[in-house]
């Protein structure tokens, strides 16, 4: 498994370009907007983009879906089908967080806990994460012990939980399941760089008082 973060917008949110060597095959995880910054990246790897996958429901996230989807004629994959509400009032999101207007993102395929997602030959396991967002999901390459992390944990926090559908137990249970995966995982959080679960388990002040 091969990846490359593009961080997108003034919410600097990572998306992520993702593909099977072997085959050359793509997907691109949470398009949260200026798809202008991953057209020329992925023609000049000379990949061939299979679907888009999409986290969770929020804006940031996934902004230039649709705009992807119609120019790749490819799938829009996930989030859970509980963020549906949020992808149905995608304007309202747009102006509580000063997003300029986009249409509502109508995913193609809603996924669940356990499901498994393929690029090329490289497997990712879907877990179900909810707590920042109903639907929210996970990406986790148990190959290559990388999770594609959204915005549950980030390096030294946690996801937000005080906009609309966001649940701070919820958050808490999702984030002790992903924590027990194993210390050496690598993950990528929605915004932000790079950590370990090991590393987030032992510094991470956010979460010290219930893992």
């Amino acid at each position: 498994m091969r990846y490359k973060v593009i961080p997108v917008t003034s919410f600097h949110q990572n998306c992520s370009l993702v593909w099977c060597e072997e085959k050359n095959e793509a997907i691109v995880i949470d398009p949260g907007g200026e798809i202008e910054l991953l057209l020329p990246i992925i023609t000049s790897l000379s990949l061939v983009v299979k679907k888009i996958l999409l986290t969770h429901g929020h804006v940031d996230h996934v902004a230039g879906a649709k705009e992807l989807s119609d120019y790749y004629k490819v799938p829009i994959v996930g989030p859970h089908f509980a963020d549906r509400w949020l992808l149905n009032n995608i304007e309202i999101q747009c102006c509580m967080l000063n997003f300029n207007i986009v249409p509502p993102v109508v995913p193609d395929f809603w996924l669940l806990d356990h499901e498994i997602v393929m690029v090329g030959n490289v497997q990712f396991e879907v877990l179900h994460c909810p707590g920042h967002s109903p639907g929210h999901l996970i990406f986790w390459d148990k190959k290559s012990r990388f999770i594609f992390m959204g915005d549950v944990l980030f390096n030294g926090s946690i996801g937000r939980t005080d906009l609309p559908g966001g649940n701070m137990s919820d958050l808490i249970h999702s984030i002790k399941k992903v924590i027990s995966l194993g210390d050496d995982i690598l993950f990528l959080p929605g915004h932000g760089p790079k950590s370990t679960l090991g590393h987030e388990r032992i510094y991470n002040n956010c979460i010290q008082h219930f893992i």
